[in-house]
């Protein structure tokens, strides 16, 4: 049955791209950059109906490798441009998607400025059923997964003020999460790590935001920084089930040491204060590691990314990384280092905004995995 459903996934796939590769002479030329004459979206974009037909694999290890989302990107250049500096485009986009562990999702999202007001907002709305493994190592078994299913409806919303025109932001953001949780497997009683609260609850939690970001691009950054601390709270008054405060801070620095090779380097900290449900405890996001694989109250990781422009449309990636997640009662040294390595070329699909596409290959301790990335890899946050 699942390898029914991964053809029709396959076949929703090609039936999207037709359109595109059987338009009149005319149109195709849309898809055509004056300057080289190779394969480009950004004329397109600029249409007032014009977008990204994006069919991505969705080939992360803990969703079953292989699946699909259709999302159709619309990307466009800001009505009120910042004079004399970068002005990130508007971005607005529906999904859907389906993969081979029978997970599924929809949803859209908006990203955008308001220039007059320094002012930049995201909004999404998604539901999902996800179907995902947990691990934990136990006494004399040693590691061992635990697959649940997640009925979840995610609510986010941030909006950030520049401090004249500095490139720092202060703002707030809010997550609402509600999950319905069953569990994929036998028990006589619930594993230690899940109360049975947890199977059925709500996160409501308002956030407060610091960042600082003088990034060249959005997409695909050749040079400068994005710095990012972001503290959210969770508490009764809130609306939310539990009580417990998540710090993040993460930074990336991009920037061409050489003519042709821009090096990228990223730090990200996580941690966590008072009792969380298991889902929402800290987890390593790195290439080639399961999401939720390697969870703990602090997670810690060092990558870096270095691409190699050989033309003006194709580049060669090579990245690397360590990282720890620290559990309860254990001290940093005794946790277990998990590193990834790998690398990927990236096309550049669309000059005019700067978006490279491409494909990445990773490993980790224990595992593979291969990711269609759109942009920059970093810049998905969890």
């Amino acid at each position: 049955m699942k390898v029914i459903k991964t053809i029709i996934i396959i076949t929703l796939g090609l039936f999207f791209t037709i359109p595109i590769a059987s338009q009149t002479k005319e149109k195709r030329r849309v898809f055509r950059d004056s300057l080289d004459n190779k394969l480009d979206f950004s004329n397109f974009l600029m249409n007032p109906e014009g977008f990204i037909p994006l069919i991505q694999p969705v080939t992360e290890p803990a969703l079953g490798n292989i699946g699909g989302v259709f999302s159709p990107i619309f990307i466009k250049p800001n009505k009120h441009p910042m004079e004399g500096r970068y002005t990130p485009p508007n971005i607005t986009s529906a999904f859907g998607g389906y993969t081979a562990n029978d997970s599924w999702m929809v949803g859209a999202f908006r990203m955008a400025s308001i220039t007059k007001y320094n002012i930049k907002y995201q909004l999404m709305m998604s539901y999902a059923s996800v179907n995902m493994d947990f691990y934990r190592t136990l006494p004399l078994i040693g590691e061992k997964d635990f697959a649940f299913n997640f009925r979840s409806l995610p609510i986010f919303g941030s909006i950030l003020k520049e401090i004249k025109n500095s490139g720092f932001y202060v703002g707030v953001e809010y997550l609402y999460l509600k999950n319905e949780i069953t569990p994929e497997f036998e028990f006589e009683k619930l594993p230690d790590f899940v109360d049975n609260k947890s199977l059925e609850s709500t996160l409501s939690s308002p956030g407060l935001v610091l960042e600082f970001d003088n990034r060249d691009n959005i997409f695909t950054p050749d040079t400068g920084f994005l710095i990012n601390a972001t503290y959210h709270f969770n508490a009764n008054w809130t609306g939310s089930d539990y009580e417990f405060g998540n710090l993040e801070f993460s930074a990336m620095y991009y920037k061409p040491f050489i003519p042709k090779l821009i090096s990228g380097f990223r730090f990200a900290s996580e941690n966590q204060f008072n009792k969380a449900p298991f889902y929402a405890e800290p987890f390593i996001n790195l290439r080639g590691v399961p999401k939720m694989r390697y969870q703990g109250k602090s997670t810690y990781l060092i990558e870096t990314e270095q691409r190699f422009d050989f033309s003006t449309r194709w580049s060669l990636m090579g990245f690397g990384g360590l990282a720890k997640a620290v559990p309860e009662n254990v001290s940093f040294n005794d946790a277990e280092l998990v590193y990834n390595y790998g690398t990927g070329f990236r096309y550049l699909i669309a000059r005019k905004f700067k978006i490279r596409m491409g494909i990445d290959v990773a490993w980790s301790n224990n595992d593979f995995g291969y990711y269609i990335i759109f942009g920059c890899a970093w810049n998905n946050r969890k």
